[in-house]
């Protein structure tokens, strides 16, 4: 996973982090996003293409990780449960 965020924010202009997000309930998510910087060990801060904002996301609470396009992806991105 850290691999894949780190590609990611070092070719920020073609590629995003899709993943499936467990938040502190157990409410799950899909996400994609362009990560900015990693926050310690176990979690990064990144601009959330389907809130428009800055998000911090735990590592552990991340499913399914894959690189894609940022091309294919226009903000705002639906956050499909």
């Amino acid at each position: 996973m850290r691999q894949l965020i780190y590609r990611a924010m070092h070719q920020s202009d073609d590629l995003v982090v899709t993943f499936v997000y467990c938040d502190a309930k157990g409410a799950k998510t899909h996400r994609v996003v362009s990560p900015i910087r990693f926050l310690g060990k176990d979690r990064f801060l990144a601009l959330c293409l389907s809130r428009e904002k800055p998000r911090q996301f735990y590592l552990d609470r991340c499913r399914n990780a894959r690189l894609a396009r940022a091309a294919g992806f226009l903000m705002p991105v639906a956050m499909a449960g």
